[in-house]
């Protein structure tokens, strides 16, 4: 067999040039990013300059209270390097407490589920180490754009309007920063968010008064802080946000009981301390061989490794057995997949994790063993070691109430498949794709992405998340909430991702860098949370094995499994569930049924939100491209 080639139709130009490049889940982030590089700005500040620009008009799916995780390298070194932004569990986050406050789950919302905030300072810390611009002229786009206003995207009026009874009812701070005048607002709407443009303002006049003694209003500064490096600016902003205002605003406000998604009410336990204890920094990438390429991700804390095993088990398999556009292949990739996501839950947290048997090529023959002609339905995690316990399996969920005497909250089916994208009566079937949230609050979907590339090699893939408008009750005077990454992690002893206080939670969040002849060629990503990684899997394989374009590549129809328990609240799994997009085809769709796949249809145009940026070492020539899905997602570049 021969692998299946391209559509000739191509939603979007594979973009070329050898300038730079800039691609992300919104016009806006790319633009101003595209806007830096024209400006002199290297890559690590135009993605810096758009991450928060993302803040301001994605506040739906990330936001300041978040967190981020990046892999990149730079012009001198093309060494893959991470910058992890994941903050770990407040030390009051223990089992006991929650299972005090009644829940057997850690809320989808509410601030029981936030993580200490990790994306600024990690941003700032690339900002301060890699790039070349004054914090000011960064972070300008995002403060214009917050205090001047935006036209909003539907897909935000739509996430207020989802939540705008519990707003009303219990998080009325949240209701006066999105709800002016007590009403959603509409598509298109000009919003503005001045209480985040001021927290922006007083972090720039921070770094602007570091060593006069003006402190974070700046008086006596005139903007630059001459007396002082630039790198030392930057780190009294950081400052200004974990010891100062940010800190002491969140320890005042979350001290208050609020509702959360499990329908009860609790007081946040993250502190002023806990914020102050977190520090961003830069970790070696986890990387393995696959077909002459060197793939980079996250250590075991993230899930990253999944990709890498996933990759393990399908490299020596022939080229149309890792066709997903075949019965053959896309039967062999969810399998496979399956496998390293038993291992996800097996295995992965913050702790010690047998990696390297893991990623052998003598573990992967023995998981590669067990995929057989039909879908499995099990939870296969593989023995390497002493595994943690197995979280509890469940199809459904249903939350206690307070009293003992049912559910007081309706349960969310996980995050994202296909039932976690409802659309209004008469939308076109391709809005299925984007994200969705509970009247509760919990997310479904979620997450946004920045690649960029600059003329002189440096390169770096993002993905920023979490912190989103309805996480939990917004911080008045900050303009945004904390995130709720927390429910990542179990209430149950032993397990490898059990709720623990410094510790960080198995974060979704997994941008990708590869490298060719130990030089890097492509930064890409995806949101999608558990599908992340299953989306990305698709690209590479169809542009190393199958030579498409990256444009083609993103375009192509995309599937996923939902066989193995979800990151989100509830925490839910589908035994042997697959999720394709229609395009796929009705006779690959019934292969796969016969093999007994429970497939789920999510029409068209709905699956995978990518994007990417390439460099041609050996020429200079630098590409993008981007998610058509949506008509959101812009590449830009010259």
């Amino acid at each position: 067999m021969t692998y299946t080639a391209p559509s000739a139709f191509q939603s979007r130009p594979d973009l070329r040039g050898t300038f730079g490049m800039s691609a992300s889940t919104h016009w806006l982030a790319t633009a101003s990013a595209q806007s830096v590089l024209e400006r002199g700005g290297n890559a690590f500040d135009a993605a810096t300059a758009g991450a928060f620009v993302l803040h301001v008009v994605e506040p739906h799916l990330n936001g300041p209270g978040g967190d981020m995780v990046g892999v990149f390298a730079t012009a001198e070194d093309p060494t893959p390097r991470v910058l992890m932004g994941q903050g770990p569990a407040p030390a009051g986050a223990t089992v006991e407490h929650y299972r005090a406050e009644g829940l057997e789950l850690v809320p989808g919302s509410g601030a029981l589920a936030a993580a200490v905030p990790g994306a600024v300072d990690a941003w700032l810390l690339l900002l301060r180490d890699h790039g070349t611009w004054e914090l000011a002229d960064v972070l300008a786009y995002a403060i214009g754009y917050a205090r001047d206003g935006h036209p909003v995207v539907g897909r935000v009026a739509a996430t207020i309007a989802a939540v705008a009874d519990l707003f009303r009812d219990h998080w009325p701070s949240s209701a006066e920063r999105w709800m002016p005048d007590g009403r959603v607002p509409e598509a298109d709407e000009v919003i503005r968010n001045e209480a985040y443009a001021a927290v922006l303002d007083r972090l720039v006049a921070a770094g602007a008064g570091a060593g006069d003694g003006t402190g974070d209003d700046g008086t006596g500064g005139d903007g630059t802080g001459d007396d002082v490096s630039r790198e030392e600016r930057i780190d009294a902003a950081r400052a200004a946000w974990s010891t100062g205002f940010v800190a002491e605003a969140v320890d005042r406000f979350v001290r208050t009981p609020h509702r959360h998604s499990s329908g009860t009410d609790h007081a946040g336990v993250i502190t002023a301390d806990d914020m102050a204890a977190f520090s961003a920094s830069v970790e070696p990438a986890t990387t393995i061989e696959f077909r002459g390429h060197t793939i980079a991700k996250t250590g075991a804390w993230g899930q990253g490794p999944a990709l890498l095993q996933t990759l393990a088990i399908l490299e020596p398999m022939d080229d149309d057995l890792l066709d997903p556009s075949t019965v053959a292949g896309a039967h062999t990739i969810l399998e496979a997949q399956k496998l390293a996501l038993a291992d996800r839950e097996a295995y992965y947290g913050d702790r010690s994790v047998p990696l390297d048997h893991l990623l052998s090529t003598e573990y992967a023959a023995e998981r590669r063993a067990l995929i057989g002609d039909r879908a499995s339905r099990d939870l296969r995690p593989g023995t390497v070691g002493s595994p943690g316990a197995m979280p509890p399996l469940r199809e459904s969920y249903t939350p206690p109430a307070a009293d003992g005497t049912g559910a007081t909250a309706p349960a969310g089916v996980g995050e994202p498949t296909v039932g976690s994208f409802p659309r209004a009566e008469g939308a076109p079937v391709e809005d299925a794709g984007e994200p969705a949230v509970e009247p509760t609050g919990e997310m479904r979907g979620d997450t946004c992405h920045i690649d960029v590339v600059d003329r002189w090699g440096n390169i770096v893939s993002a993905t920023p998340s979490g912190g989103w408008l309805q996480s939990s009750p917004t911080i008045p005077e900050l303009g945004f909430c904390l995130g709720s990454r927390l429910q990542m992690t179990w209430l149950e002893e032993g397990t490898a991702s059990t709720l623990t206080p410094g510790e960080r939670p198995r974060t979704t969040l997994t941008p990708t860098l590869v490298l060719h002849d130990g030089q890097p060629v492509v930064a890409l990503g995806s949101p999608g949370g558990d599908q992340q990684d299953q989306w990305q899997l698709l690209y590479l394989l169809r542009t190393i094995v199958g030579g498409y374009s990256p444009q083609q590549a993103i375009d192509a129809p995309a599937l996923h499994s939902t066989s193995f328990p979800g990151s989100f609240w509830p925490r839910t799994w589908e035994p042997g569930g697959a999720v394709v997009e229609d395009r796929l085809g009705a006779d690959v769709i019934a292969g796969l049924e016969a093999r007994g796949h429970v497939v789920t249809r999510a029409g068209d145009w709905s699956l995978g939100r990518l994007s990417s940026v390439s460099r041609d070492p050996a020429t200079g020539v630098l590409s993008a491209a981007a998610n058509p899905r949506g008509a959101q997602a812009y590449a830009a570049g010259r």
